[in-house]
This record gives C-alpha cells, sequence and structure tokens, in this order.
C-alpha cells in the first residue's frame, strides 16, 4: 500500500499543531511536506530578515521541530534548535568593562545589547546554512536530516515576502477610514478589520518544489493558523494558486477554535468564504471544526457547502479550556478523513 502524500500549509504554531497532528495520525502511512510562509518580519526571524537579508526562518524551524524523529538524539536537537538566547546581566571584567558592552557611567545612556538575545538557535542554524550552501531547500533538507524529520519542509516562496493590509478602524476616533498597514506582525496584531491583504511582490514565484508537492499529493490542507498572515498567503502567489486548484488531491480546512486580533469581527462562516474570495476556483473536501468553537454549526455548514464540503465536528481543543488545538485528538480527527476512499 502506498503512502499518502499529504501537502499541509501555514505557518507558525498553527501549522506545528497541524504537522503533530498528522504524525499522531496512528494507522495511516502518511508522507508528510510542509509548505511555510515566508512574510514573517518580526522577532528573531524579522532582525535576521532584515541584517542578513535572510529569508525568515522561524516559522520554518517550527515546523521542523514538529516534524522531528523520535529518537532521543533527534528530540534533543529539536529542543536545541527551539531553545532561544535570553538577555543575562554581563558581569564586569578585569578591565571595569561587560562581557560584550562597554560600561558607561551615564545612566540616561542605553547600553549596547547582547546581539543573540531573543534568537532561537535553530534560527541562526537555517540562516547559516542558506548562506552557506546558497539554497534554501538544500538547507531545510540538511536541517531535516540532522533531526530525523518524518517530513519535509519547503519556503512557499525561495525570496523574503511582505504582507500589507487595507484596515478599516485603526484610529478608533476615524472608524471609518482605511489605511495601509505594511508588515507581518504589524497586520497580526492591527486594532481595525482588516478588509484586504496582498502580498509584496505580488507575482514572487512559487518554490518549485512546493509545486511538485502539490502536484502530485493525496490531500492538502488549510489551516489552522492565522487567517490573513500565515493561512490566506498560500492563495496569493499566482503559481501556487494555480497549482492548488489543478492538483488532483482532496482539500481539507481546519478551522480555528477562536478568532485572532487579525480576524477580530470575522465569524467562523466568514473564515470559510474568505477562502473562495481570495481564490474563487478553490473547491474543498472537508471542513474539520470543533463542535464548541463552532457554536450553531448551520452557518458553518452552509458555508462549507459553498466550497463543495461536508462539514465533520469533532473535539479537537486542549482539556485546559484555552483556544489550543490538542495535536493527538486533532490527530485522530484526521485518521477517518484521510483515510476515507474516494
Amino acid at each position: 500500500m502506498t503512502a499518502i502524500k499529504v501537502v499541509a500549509f501555514g505557518g507558525g504554531h498553527g501549522l506545528s499543531a497541524s504537522l503533530r497532528a498528522l504524525r499522531h495520525a496512528h494507522g495511516l502511512d502518511l508522507d508528510i511536506t510542509a509548505v511555510v510562509t515566508v512574510a514573517d518580519d518580526g522577532g528573531s526571524s524579522g532582525r535576521l530578515r532584515a541584517q542578513r537579508d535572510a529569508l525568515p526562518p522561524g516559522d520554518l524551524r517550527q515546523a521542523l521541530a514538529a516534524l522531528a524523529g523520535p529518537e532521543r538524539l533527534n528530540q534533543v536537537t529539536a529542543e536545541l534548535f527551539q531553545h532561544r538566547f535570553e538577555a543575562t546581566p554581563a558581569a564586569p571584567d578585569a578591565g571595569g568593562e561587560t562581557a560584550g558592552c562597554r560600561v558607561v557611567a551615564d545612566p540616561g545612556v542605553e547600553l549596547p545589547t547582547d546581539p543573540l538575545t531573543g534568537h532561537a538557535v535553530g534560527n541562526l542554524v537555517l540562516c547559516g546554512l542558506m548562506e552557506m550552501l546558497g539554497d534554501p531547500v538544500a538547507a531545510l533538507d540538511h536541517v531535516g536530516r540532522m533531526l530525523g524529520a518524518t517530513g519535509r519542509v519547503l519556503p512557499m516562496a525561495c525570496q523574503p515576502l511582505g504582507i500589507e493590509a487595507e484596515v478599516r478602524g485603526v484610529d478608533p476616533e476615524r472608524p471609518h477610514e482605511v489605511v495601509t498597514v505594511r508588515g507581518q506582525h504589524a497586520v497580526a496584531v492591527t486594532p481595525g478589520q482588516v478588509e484586504i491583504v496582498r502580498l509584496t511582490p505580488k507575482a514572487a514565484p512559487a518554490c518549485p518544489q512546493a509545486l511538485e508537492a502539490v502536484a502530485t499529493a493525496d490531500w492538502l490542507i488549510f489551516g489552522p493558523g492565522s487567517w490573513y498572515t500565515s493561512v490566506i498567503p498560500h492563495l496569493l502567489i499566482p503559481e501556487l494558486a494555480a497549482a492548488i486548484v489543478a492538483s488532483p488531491a482532496r482539500r481539507l480546512v481546519t478551522l480555528n477554535l477562536a478568532s485572532e486580533k487579525e480576524t477580530l469581527g470575522l465569524s467562523v462562516a466568514d473564515h470559510l468564504a474568505a477562502l473562495s474570495w481570495y481564490l474563487p476556483e478553490l473547491h474543498v473536501d472537508t471542513v474539520l471544526a470543533d463542535g464548541k468553537a463552532v457554536g450553531d454549526p448551520e452557518p458553518v455548514d452552509r458555508a462549507a457547502e459553498s466550497l463543495g464540503a461536508r462539514l465533520v465536528l469533532a473535539p479537537l481543543a486542549v482539556a485546559d479550556g484555552s483556544p489550543r488545538h490538542d495535536f493527538k485528538a486533532l490527530g485522530a480527527a484526521l485518521v477517518p478523513v484521510l483515510g476515507a476512499d474516494r
């Protein structure tokens, strides 16, 4: 029996939860490929992107860590990659200077900060490998071997991309004014209502290996994750959008458990409608959601039907009540869906 080829789209914690769930879809032989957004401009990724003109590595690192093999060495390596350097007080040396910065008597003068603070080890390794090998896919494949990854991680494009959005009501005193908000992080935390999101440049080429994976997939999985900054961006690269529409694969959408700041004001059904707004040709076979998060299932069921999909409800959230997916529960819910015959 051949493995079921699954391509999961997204970024950040949402994609990580999806990948961990796929690894816990017991009883299924899955060939997993993650296609990851490359528009992050915040934190460690944003610094490396700005200082080294690098592909932002953070979301790629998280996906690789989620796919790390079960061996102790693989897991320790994954923990190392996720380790983030914290700020530590530097001890004065014999010459009256602290390690890495000069002592300044004036309290109004800000001391230089440790350049490692805030960086994840895996981000630095990925950035170094991309520079050394000159090929982000080769770098990701190399790290995958280091981690004994049970799948492959690919960028959706081989160049850093930008996200910008038209947002209404950023200024509470001007609730009807629409302004342009630029940058993935700025869009993710914007206080207004996102009306339209786009990538820059608009027609960036897709990663060729990602296009190949989509063309030969059995299932394409979208979500969970930040809708405007992690899920929908995959529909905005023309080559990738065309490949998604043309693929013979079945398509699954996993809905979030709660609205995020960038989707404040969108109903659960609106999340599905947004997919068809950005890619009208998109056909979906299954929408998977948590029953409690959905509430009244009727509007969500109608929205799923408009995409050609059936709605499947299952308990997917962690037991503590927070809006996080339990990857084991999500994996169990995926088994009958991905394992179903056509």
